[in-house]
């Protein structure tokens, strides 16, 4: 495995950075995998881990970037860091998809795109209307924000964050730097963006060891409560889509994915793991779901 590190722009002149990777001792254009992370995580917290996986076992190359506004990334001026809108993430992931076209070492006709818990309901909708995608793999998705909203906030919590949401937009309309709050916190009772104990446990270890930091803007919530990324799912066929969803997922919750992969068409494929939400990125699952994935690659991008 070589890897390099990369930049690129985006259509509103944002230039995002990342890595490039591709097979030891690789000849030719290869197909190329699109990635990037969930909610607030950088390309640090295991992608890394995924693409030495996929480049040393198939004639791949695979494009690895931080969303804007996080890690090694710029964001748009004007914009705080750590904000999180949808629109702007999906439409990045179709600029990188050009950028990978343009590099030698890639056939521009063989590009697929991996997203994992925010960003697997990116690909969702990426994958449904930019037509250059050849595979789709989503990873333990978000597939409506409204309906995850609901699930991971107390229903007497709600009014509270629309008051916070209102305060927000008087504040950020009259100059003021963007509200912001934790992305987790030890108490799940406290105000956060991800209320779950695995959250908390998944990102305070990575935050010891990566430059990843505890926040995001308020708007960033209010944001993905709006959010319907698996509203056309059903427009991703005759794209090949692989979901894998895990058994008790209760921070993109199982049973709202496993509704989303019913509304898609085939060719489709359901990687069931068991475990929580963040249990197939490392440790005893990797194998079992990095597998997998290389499986649905080698079928359907690389042959």
């Amino acid at each position: 495995m070589a890897r390099e590190d990369i930049s690129f722009q985006t259509a509103d002149n944002v230039t995002l950075r990342g890595w490039f990777y591709k097979p030891k001792d690789s000849s030719g254009r290869l197909p190329c995998l699109v990635m990037a992370h969930g909610f607030s995580a950088l390309k640090e917290m295991d992608l890394d881990t995924f693409a030495d996986y996929f480049t040393s076992r198939l004639p791949l190359t695979c494009l690895v970037y931080d969303n804007r506004g996080f890690g090694a990334s710029d964001t748009k001026e004007g914009q705080p860091r750590q904000e999180i809108l949808p629109v702007q993430q999906t439409s990045d992931y179709s600029d990188a998809i050009t950028y990978a076209q343009t590099r030698e070492e890639v056939d521009s006709k063989k590009i697929g795109i991996w997203g994992s818990s925010y960003s697997g309901g990116h690909v969702l909708w990426v994958g449904a209307v930019d037509k250059r995608v050849k595979a789709v793999l989503c990873q333990v998705p978000c597939v409506d924000g409204y309906s995850n909203f609901q699930r991971l906030i107390r229903p007497d919590f709600v009014g509270g964050l629309n008051e916070m949401f209102e305060q927000d937009r008087h504040a950020r309309a009259a100059g003021k730097p963007a509200g912001t709050l934790p992305v987790v916190d030890e108490n799940p009772a406290a105000p956060s963006a991800l209320p779950t104990p695995d959250s908390y446990t998944f990102f305070t270890a990575w935050g010891k060891k990566s430059p990843w930091k505890n926040e995001v803007t308020v708007k960033s919530i209010e944001a993905f409560r709006e959010y319907n990324p698996s509203a056309h799912i059903h427009h991703i066929s005759p794209t090949p889509l692989l979901m894998t969803v895990a058994e008790n997922d209760v921070l993109t919750p199982t049973d709202l994915a496993i509704e989303a992969y019913s509304r898609a068409r085939e060719p489709k494929q359901l990687n069931l793991l068991p475990g929580g939400h963040f249990d197939g990125y490392s440790g005893p699952n990797f194998e079992r779901n990095a597998g997998t994935q290389v499986e649905f690659l080698r079928k359907w991008l690389c042959s």
